[in-house]
Order: C-alpha cells, then sequence, then structure tokens
C-alpha cells in the first residue's frame, strides 16, 4: 500500500527558498504570513511577538493603517519617474526630511547601505573640494565593531571575519579604531592630516547593542570641529524613535555633519534611505555623479512622510524610552535569577542581553534561546554569538510588554 507523506505549509516555503535561492542566510524557522502592530502570524495561524521588527525597520508597526494607505493611495496614482524628470512628491519630501531633523538638504536613496555610500561619497567630494586633501588622498576613520551594509564600500570597514573573508581586495582610503575612545580619535586625527570624517553609530547595533559612555558624542563633536573632520552620524538603525529620542545623537545634543537614514523612515513597507547635511557638503555633487533610479520616487517619498508623522503623532520615541526601562528593569531583575544572563544593555526599545554560554550546548546557546523562544510565541534572534538583541515596534504598550518579558522570563529560567 503506497503512503503520502504530507509536507506542511511552512516546511514546503522553507524547502522552496533552500532549493531555489541563495544560501546567505540562517533564518530562525517561521515562515510568517501576516503582521498588525508588535504581532506577526505564520502560515499555521500561530501568533507573536515581534521582538525584532525587521532590524527596527517596523518601528511604527506592521502594516500601519495610515502608512498603509497613503502607500496605496500614492501607487495608484504614480510610483516611479526616475530623477530624469520632476515629480510633485520629491520636493515635499526633501523639505520634510530637512524641516523634521534640521539640515540644509537631503538626498533620498533606497537602502541602508546605500545611504552609508551616499555619506562616504559626499565626504570623499567635500574633501577634495572644500577641505583640500589632495586627489585620492582622502581617508574616512571608522569605529571597530562597525555595521553598515554588505556592499563592497561598507564591507572594506569591517572588521568581521564573516563579512571580509573571500570578498577582497576591499577599498582602500579606510582607518579603524577603537569604539567609545576618544583618545585614539584624537591621536588619528593628530597623525593624518588626510582624514575626511569619521562614521560612527550612536550605539552599536550588530555588534549587540553597544552603547558608549555618556559624553562620547559631545567628544566626536568636539574632536570633528577642532580637526575638521565630518561627523557622520550612522542612525539607520538607531534613528527615528527607536532609542527614545527623535535620533540617537539627541540624547547628548549633538548635531552631526551628516545624518544617514533608513530602515523605519518607510515604516517597513519599503527600502527608503536617506542623508542629511548642510549646503557646503551637498552641493559638492553635482548632476550625473551620484543617484539611484528607484531613489526619491514618489511612492517612497509619500510613505516616508507618512511613516515619520506616525512617530511624532503617537510620541513613539516617547513611548520607547518608558518601555525601554520596564524592559532593561525586568530583565536586570531576571539577570539576578540566572547566570545564564550576564548582562544587560540597551537604551530606549533597542536592548540586548549578554548570555553566558551553557556547558552542554556553547556556542550555540543564544541560537537554542531564541529558538525556544520562538516556540512560547517570541521572535529574535542573537548577533555575534552570545547576544540576544530585543527590539519591539515601538507602538508596544505596557501590558505587551509585561506579557512578552514574561515569556522571555520563563524561556531562559527553563534552561
Amino acid at each position: 500500500m503506497e503512503t503520502t507523506t504530507s509536507v506542511s505549509a511552512a516546511d514546503q516555503a522553507i524547502q522552496l527558498e533552500w532549493n531555489y535561492g541563495a544560501h546567505n542566510y540562517h533564518p530562525i524557522p517561521a515562515v510568517l504570513t501576516r503582521g498588525e502592530g508588535v504581532y506577526l502570524w505564520d502560515v499555521e495561524g500561530k501568533r507573536y511577538f515581534d521582538f525584532l521588527s525587521a532590524y527596527s525597520a517596523v518601528s511604527q508597526g506592521h502594516c500601519h493603517p495610515r502608512i498603509i494607505n497613503a502607500m496605496i493611495q500614492q501607487a495608484q496614482l504614480l510610483t516611479l519617474t526616475s530623477r530624469a524628470f520632476y515629480n510633485d512628491k520629491t520636493g515635499l519630501c526633501e523639505k520634510y526630511l530637512c524641516e523634521f531633523f534640521g539640515f540644509d538638504k537631503a538626498l533620498i536613496m533606497n537602502s541602508g547601505a546605500e545611504g552609508g555610500e551616499t555619506a562616504l561619497k559626499l565626504t570623499r567630494k567635500w574633501a577634495y573640494l572644500v577641505k583640500g586633501i589632495p586627489q585620492n588622498q582622502a581617508k574616512v576613520v571608522f569605529a571597530d565593531g562597525n555595521f553598515w551594509g554588505r556592499t563592497l564600500a561598507a564591507i572594506s570597514s569591517s572588521t568581521d571575519p564573516s563579512s571580509t573573508n573571500d570578498f577582497g581586495p576591499l577599498l582602500p582610503g579606510y582607518i579603524i579604531i577603537p569604539y567609545n575612545d576618544l583618545t585614539a580619535l584624537e591621536e588619528t586625527f593628530k597623525r593624518d592630516p588626510n582624514i575626511a570624517g569619521f562614521m560612527v553609530e550612536p550605539i552599536q547595533g550588530e555588534a549587540g547593542v553597544v552603547v558608549p559612555h555618556e559624553g562620547y558624542l559631545k567628544g566626536v563633536r568636539a574632536l570633528c570641529t577642532q580637526y575638521n573632520v565630518l561627523f557622520i552620524a550612522d542612525e539607520v538603525q538607531t534613528g527615528i524613535g527607536r532609542t527614545g529620542k527623535r535620533i540617537a545623537c539627541d540624547h547628548e545634543g549633538v548635531k552631526p555633519d551628516l545624518l544617514v537614514l533608513g530602515k523605519a523612515l518607510s515604516g517597513g513597507t519599503m527600502p527608503v534611505s536617506a542623508v542629511l547635511t548642510s549646503n557646503e557638503v551637498m552641493l559638492t555633487i553635482k548632476p550625473g555623479e551620484h543617484g539611484s533610479t528607484y531613489g526619491g520616487n514618489p511612492l517612497a517619498c509619500v510613505v516616508t512622510m507618512e511613516a515619520l508623522q506616525v512617530v511624532e503623532d503617537e510620541k513613539l520615541a516617547e513611548n520607547a524610552d518608558v518601555m525601554g526601562e520596564i524592559f532593561r528593569a525586568r530583565m536586570t531583575a531576571l539577570s539576578q535569577k540566572t547566570e545564564l544572563v550576564k548582562s544587560v544593555r540597551g537604551k530606549g526599545l533597542l536592548n540586548a542581553i549578554v548570555i553566558t554560554e551553557r556547558p552542554d550546548l556553547g556556542a550555540e546557546t543564544a541560537w537554542e534561546i531564541c529558538l525556544k523562544l520562538k516556540e512560547n510565541g517570541l521572535l529574535t534572534k542573537p548577533t555575534h554569538g552570545d547576544k540576544i538583541r530585543f527590539a519591539p515596534p515601538l507602538v508596544i504598550n505596557e501590558d505587551q510588554m509585561h506579557e512578552a518579558c514574561d515569556i522571555i522570563e520563563n524561556t531562559i529560567l527553563a534552561f
């Protein structure tokens, strides 16, 4: 008698990706089909708390009705013209961005990596045309542990072997120094007159939510001003309310020369990034020297304005500040109950716990905890082996936060 083996919808989806897609990701095995607010549902109908928010892209919550409605209305009118022509939305969005964040000019691109690349190109252009660095001699300083994408320009600044191995030769003109080290920064500036910029995350996300000491950003601002170096703040992950302020630089009241944004700029609906800066820096780039077919498209511009207005109207930065305090208090209390939680760190709703490896699981301890969290109804993922990042949508309320913390606590204590 012939028997048939039924394949679940989840297994089928995973197998299709394995068979026909590149093997460049190692996802938690949850096959998702729907999202609303702080929740996600898989193909079998199970509901989860989303505590990754697509790496902070879905800060406004999944499928926020205002953002989706704005997207639908514009999609029925005009989606793309390229920048070969003007459209009636790009200028409005550029004005909105400049007034919202307090800069002269905005250049809209698509991915966060393109945002970083744009900032790097602007910095080099400014170095030659304004600062007077000899051609092809400009250098940009980066912090150890940085992450701003997977392009060749981005990985050239990386100190993570998994980002750089077998992808060389890497781009020249990069200097890597320790993060959260103002002495090393000043020594580097003193030593080399050809430094054009310092690109840094106010809180390092991919490295495991590494928060610098208070005063670091003020020190960076002061040194960049003193040595005529552009301060580039990579706020692709930390910006737009995530850390409890509009941008993370606001915690120290500093303004970078270039601000790089992405992820939550569209509320998780489509790739949108932007670089904001002064007239002096932005106007060094002339027609034909930089751009993108999709950069600044009317659909993205409408979505961006609505996504930012939602953050403002719903006071999501303020909510992130309050909910983050609750989360860290709960996790700190948990660390008193188990040696598995070595430390807790973060700001606003960008947080992480550092896991002590269990002898029988070794380097897989954090991964196994995340698999068990998934079973128990909460989704997140480890980063750099022993760290678990927790970054729910900023719309989470207190009851939801405590329910999610209960899941985390019960899961970890069960280990």
